[in-house]
């Protein structure tokens, strides 16, 4: 699919002021909803499974080259050159499609970020989190991960010196560690946009309501303590104990007169 294809990025924001701002929350509500089904729809899965498939296929070719050239005749290794060819020219394309996904990929992430962050929508954000799509992209990938680690490991520790060769179990590794890896990309991409859109989709938090019978902020009810903990006296009012004190400065010295 062309990139021409995908939505386009968010109004400015010196622009949005003069939007309608419902259009302008419509607008984010679909695109965004578009923008998550590239990313982590069923069909990007298959797009990834398809890539990794003819990743497999060409590394089959490059396989039954390896056990043509252990055979050591020439017209087998006349063989393993048709079949060397073969997986190059699979294994290339397949590289070349591998990467433009991923820089497809990177594009739809920077607009998914660019459309949540032009604004706030608490009733549609929540259904935007995808926890369903996300925990299907992992549990299925986690299954691919261990069926290429128990093909990788099994045929390694299965080789029997005279009975399989270099090549059969390089070819049978190779099919696991593809697995494996298709496995570990699909996790890593369903944990990351998880974690994305609980970060960009989390719900406004509400200020802490005012106790009853509290005044405005700023002002002390009266008798209320001060902030160094003493109690608050208002201008030109007596302290008990200072006339007291005011006494005593004033009383003449014993012996005087």
């Amino acid at each position: 699919m062309p990139r021409s294809d995908l939505p386009p990025p968010p109004p400015p924001a010196h622009l949005r002021a003069w939007l309608d701002p419902h259009a302008v929350r419509a607008d984010r509500a679909r695109y965004l909803g578009e923008l998550e089904r590239l990313s982590l729809g069923t069909g990007r899965l298959l797009l990834l499974w398809a890539v990794s498939a003819v990743f497999a296929l060409g590394w089959s070719f490059v396989g039954m080259a390896l056990m043509a050239f252990e055979e050591g005749g020439l017209t087998e290794q006349f063989v393993g050159v048709v079949f060397l060819v073969l997986g190059v020219g699979v294994l290339v394309p397949a590289g070349f499609w591998f990467v433009w996904g991923a820089k497809r990929d990177r594009r739809v992430r920077q607009l998914l970020s660019a459309w949540a962050e032009s604004d706030r929508d608490p009733a549609n954000d929540a259904r935007l989190r995808l926890p369903g799509r996300s925990l299907a992209w992992l549990l299925s990938s986690l299954v691919l991960c261990a069926l290429g680690l128990w093909v990788t490991f099994g045929s390694a520790s299965a080789a029997r010196p005279g009975s399989e060769t270099y090549g059969e179990v390089a070819s049978v590794m190779g099919l696991g560690m593809i697995l494996w890896i298709t496995g570990l990309l699909g996790a890593g991409k369903a944990a990351a946009h998880y974690r994305w859109a609980l970060r960009a989709f989390r719900p406004l938090r509400r200020p802490p309501a005012a106790p009853p019978g509290a005044g405005p902020a700023g002002s002390a009810a009266p008798g209320d303590a001060a902030p160094g903990g003493a109690a608050a006296v208002s201008p030109g009012a007596s302290v008990p104990g200072q006339e007291r004190r005011s006494a005593s400065k004033e009383r003449p010295p014993l012996g005087s007169g």
